[in-house]
């Protein structure tokens, strides 16, 4: 696995750097390798809190981190994001294990919530999520929501 060097933030925590690579990374993997067209700046990173994985002074892994009542009912991870060029090192784990560590440093032992992409089912049913909706369409991509009680 890459030597990764793990920062969290409040949106107005973030330096401009840090923003521009957040959204060059989101970019790159949502919009150009997945061929997906939507509103990525959706305004929910301003209540988000973010957490970033950069090597090599690269954004490698990104979550936001969403309070309760702005997405979901509950507290939810977004924007799950990892660079290609570390895919299958383990990072993801790595990253989503730490996204939930933070909410429960945040917000206490509470349920979360993601808005996950179908194929990735396994993955987060590794990491302690459950199946929690029929499949649904979000940007042309099959989705289902999940939930880590």
């Amino acid at each position: 696995m890459p030597d990764i060097n793990w920062v969290f933030k409040k949106f107005d925590e973030l330096t401009p750097s840090e923003l521009y690579a957040i959204m060059q990374l989101r970019n790159e993997v949502f919009v150009i390798e997945q061929n997906c067209v939507y509103q990525d700046a959706d305004g929910k990173d301003s209540f988000s809190f973010h957490l970033m994985g950069w090597s090599e002074k690269k954004l490698s892994a990104y979550t936001r981190i969403i309070p309760a009542g702005i997405t979901f009912t509950e507290a939810s991870i977004g924007r799950v994001v990892t660079s290609p060029s570390v895919r299958r090192t383990g990072i993801g784990v790595e990253l989503m294990e730490i996204s939930i560590s933070k909410i429960k440093e945040l917000f206490g032992n509470v349920p979360i919530r993601i808005g996950a992409q179908l194929y990735l089912q396994k993955f987060y049913t590794s990491l302690g999520f459950q199946k929690d909706s029929d499949t649904y369409l979000e940007d042309n991509i099959p989705h289902i929501e999940m939930i880590r009680p």
